[in-house]
């Protein structure tokens, strides 16, 4: 319950959430070459339709990453009680949200695709899979909400288990209905999209059998509050909606790259889903390890250890660097093969490869940066993280408009926008960190 400072330490959290987020990412891994091999139209339609679902799924991810920061306070704390109290009032709120997101996506989604993609075919394509994606939203959250207390708490091997389960369904799914395998019916595209909603459900049943498989609840006091208390929500939100609106910033700016490559055309759209596949699986190390800084700086200030911050974030960016630096080696020693996964075309293999060296580099740069910037979010002080999100973004989007739209330049400038986006957001995550002024800063 209350972390120490040691790569014994630090591992011991990461390793369990990065097998988590591994099996996510071969799963659309898997899900994107399916696809592929339908050809470049269904592959391009789910870079546009993925990209949307991650939007709405960063209501979750901002509110489950608030929870996770006050669960590993209270858990530095030994606050059980508090802890209960937290988790009731965010399974209330994760329902709220994922209901208006729902509503969001029946009412506007057509028209934002309407009036932001050139290709008709791929609007109406977009738009059919976003209508049935959506409804996995409301488990997803409920999973993350799981999720969160594990990560909070110390007990993150249980991720790998809800993750091992709804992969499994993910990927099993996805062959049987995408290609009419298994006795099921083909039904192509739309077919990833029943296969994860049902993939979802299964991982929210684990993720819940687990909690009350090992008495979580009445250690933790889980569902003491079941009436909202508006003080807890208060808090919750005083935490978690600056990262909503941060995580909606950062997601929101990348659907805004991919309608920018879509109006490139449809193979350096296809091409985009690669990257945005490949990097993802690969960038699980960085992103567990970022998870890891964000708990163990919260939870290092909840035992009033605040000298061992700094320590803590350059240590964990250190472990990043190196992880980032052999997948790097690696993705550039084995360009074709990883691209031959996706697709059998050697014509777009061959247009791939400058983006795949520009993303390596983007890479190393943001393996470290993530990790100060969690470090920031585990200060528990998310309105700085929404400032550094804002400004990171605001450059971002000035050079995708200027290089993208305006310029039409070739595709491996188009993803040179992530230098500009990573550099501004570790220059003012490191010089808040260097400030001190997270100092002495409470959480109710």
């Amino acid at each position: 319950m209350q972390v120490n400072l040691s790569n014994r330490q630090i591992l011991k959290i990461a390793g369990p959430i990065c097998l988590a987020l591994i099996l996510p990412q071969i799963n659309h891994m898997t899900n994107a070459a399916f696809l592929g091999h339908l050809g470049e139209f269904p592959f391009a339609v789910n870079a546009i339709a993925g990209i949307y679902y991650l939007v709405m799924y960063m209501i979750a991810h901002g509110l489950n990453n608030g929870l996770q920061v006050l669960f590993a306070r209270r858990a530095g704390e030994l606050n059980y009680a508090g802890m209960g109290r937290y988790f009731s009032n965010g399974l209330m709120l994760a329902l709220l949200f994922s209901a208006v997101a729902i509503l969001i996506t029946y009412s506007l989604a057509p028209y934002f695709f309407a009036h932001s993609l050139h290709d008709a075919h791929i609007r109406d394509a977009a738009t059919s899979f976003i209508r049935i994606r959506i409804w996995g939203l409301p488990f997803l959250m409920l999973m993350g909400l799981c999720n969160s207390f594990y990560t909070g708490t110390g007990n993150t091997r249980l991720l790998a288990v809800t993750s091992l389960f709804q992969e499994a369904v993910n990927i099993s799914l996805d062959y049987g209905l995408i290609f009419g395998k298994m006795g099921l019916p083909a039904l192509g595209l739309n077919g990833a999209a029943y296969a994860s909603i049902i993939a979802e459900f299964t991982g929210f049943l684990v993720a819940f059998s687990l909690l009350f498989g090992f008495k979580f609840p009445k250690k933790f006091h889980l569902f003491t509050w079941l009436k909202p208390d508006m003080t807890a929500i208060r808090n919750i939100l005083s935490i978690s909606a600056p990262l909503i609106v941060q995580f909606l910033f950062s997601i929101g700016s990348w659907l805004i790259f991919f309608i920018f490559i879509e109006h490139l055309g449809q193979r350096p759209l296809a091409i985009s889903n690669m990257m945005r596949s490949i990097f993802g699986l690969f960038g699980i190390f960085t992103w567990a390890l970022a998870s890891t800084c964000n708990t163990m700086v919260s939870n290092l200030i909840g035992q009033g250890r605040e000298n061992e911050v700094i320590r803590t974030v350059k240590k964990i960016s250190g472990i990043a660097f190196l992880c980032a630096m052999v997948v790097s080696l690696l993705i550039n020693i084995f360009p074709y093969q990883l691209l031959h996964i996706y697709t059998p075309d050697t014509a777009m293999i061959t247009e791939a490869l400058p983006s795949i060296h520009v993303c390596t580099l983007v890479t190393l740069l943001s393996s470290v940066t993530a990790i100060v910037f969690n470090g920031v979010t585990g200060t528990g002080n998310t309105r700085i993280n929404l400032f550094i999100e804002f400004a990171a973004v605001t450059v971002y989007l000035v050079y995708c408009f200027v290089v993208i739209e305006r310029w039409q330049s070739p595709l491996h400038w188009a993803w040179g926008a992530e230098f500009v986006y990573w550099i501004t957001m570790i220059s003012l995550a490191l010089w808040y960190l260097r400030s001190g002024r997270w100092k002495g800063k409470t959480i109710a």
